[in-house]
């Protein structure tokens, strides 16, 4: 399984989000995280994350008779370059869209589940807006949110952090700018 088709499901994409950071986490404490995954779903994927270099064994203990593995990211883990992303088919940006969206969903119900949940409190966002920006003016954007952002995703667990998950999302959305439609009545067929 490539690299691509590997983070193209949900549970396997919740697990890397949950090990980022540098943290080190059992397969039981993954279901713990994740309540609505069920055990024997969860164990397969930390297989399949660990067979193909994504995760290494940073411990091993015994409890009760069974070796309990402590999982971590690899930090020379694969990953999804600008030349996998252009190799991508219509049908796989769908299906990595939809992951990244089942992934959304299911955090941020964990969170609202959570007691003492206060999403005004937590500075909790989740704003749409439209912007209409040439070609230039997007990558310029881009250029100065990878420069806000660059450092902060450099951050180490530590105290007083949390962990935050960001998912900027752009693509475009309608036809040209007026200045670009054809003259006259649009013509459906």
């Amino acid at each position: 399984m490539d690299t691509t088709e590997l983070l193209l499901h949900p549970v396997r994409l919740r697990v890397v989000h949950a090990l980022s950071g540098g943290g080190e986490l059992t397969t039981a404490q993954l279901c713990a995280r994740m309540p609505d995954v069920p055990k024997v779903t969860m164990y397969r994927h930390v297989a399949l994350l660990a067979e193909a270099g994504f995760l290494e064994v940073a411990g091993e203990q015994r409890v009760r008779g069974a070796v309990e593995r402590h999982y971590r990211l690899r930090q020379d883990r694969p990953v999804v370059d600008a030349d996998a992303a252009a190799a991508m088919t219509p049908d796989d940006h769908r299906r990595g869209f939809a992951a990244a969206m089942a992934v959304l969903i299911a955090e941020f119900n964990a969170y609202l589940d959570r007691d003492g949940t206060d999403p005004v409190a937590d500075a909790v966002s989740y704003r749409q807006g439209t912007l209409w920006l040439t070609p230039e003016e997007l990558t310029e954007m881009t250029a100065q949110l990878r420069a806000v952002l660059g450092p902060r995703l450099a951050n180490r667990p530590a105290p007083g952090r949390a962990p935050y998950l960001l998912s900027p999302i752009t693509f475009p959305v309608g036809p040209p700018s007026p200045e670009e439609q054809p003259e006259g009545p649009l013509q459906l067929p």
